[in-house]
């Protein structure tokens, strides 16, 4: 006679039961927080911090270029070497007229430069720049645009020096200037003159 196999009935509701007991008590794990960038979603968003970051590096090396380029002017001399540099000048001015004066005993002494020979060297530059002191029978030279820049030139000496001149220095200043003026009007006046030429003459009998 063969044996026959013992099947055991087991109650499964018990277990599921001590099951659900265990889990309950036990507390879930809490998920820990990914460090994996997160994904932008598709709403709107703000982007006010991300444009300043953007334009902060931008403008700095305009502002640091600007600064670069800027010229530092030296320090302006203490009056103690003011002093000493025009004691030191005035020497060597003098040593240099004993020279000149040894190999030209005739000539006499220089006379001292005053505000009339300043005047008088702007003057004169402007009139041979517009053609004055040119020898008889050569073509003068001129230079408007540098004649230009000499009566300009005495004009700013004349405005900067207004109120601090004697009668005399400001009369022969301003006559100067209003000669200079008038010679600048009358070669421009020619140049502009000689620029536009007529129209050559119709000959007589010409179909006009």
């Amino acid at each position: 006679m063969s044996e026959t196999p013992k099947f055991t009935v087991i109650d499964r509701r018990k277990f599921k039961a001590e099951e659900e007991k265990e889990n309950a008590q036990t507390p879930a794990p809490v998920p820990e927080a990914s460090t994996a960038p997160v994904e932008p979603s598709a709403g709107p968003r703000l982007v006010v911090n991300e444009s300043r970051r953007e334009t902060a590096p931008v403008e700095a090396p305009e502002a640091a270029l600007e600064t670069e380029t800027e010229p530092e002017l030296p320090p302006p001399p203490t009056v103690q070497e003011s002093r000493e540099q025009k004691t030191a000048y005035d020497a060597s001015a003098q040593r240099l007229e004993d020279m000149v004066r040894a190999q030209n005993p005739a000539m006499g002494p220089q006379p001292p430069v005053t505000f009339e020979h300043l005047v008088q060297q702007f003057y004169l530059s402007a009139m041979i720049q517009m053609g004055a002191g040119a020898q008889e029978g050569q073509r003068p030279r001129i230079d408007i645009l540098g004649a230009r820049q000499t009566i300009d030139l005495l004009g700013i000496l004349a405005e900067k020096t207004r109120g601090n001149l004697t009668e005399a220095e400001s009369r022969m200043l301003d006559t100067a200037l209003f000669e200079v003026r008038m010679a600048f009007l009358e070669l421009t006046r020619m140049i502009t003159v000689q620029g536009v030429q007529p129209p050559p003459p119709t000959p007589p009998g010409a179909k006009r």
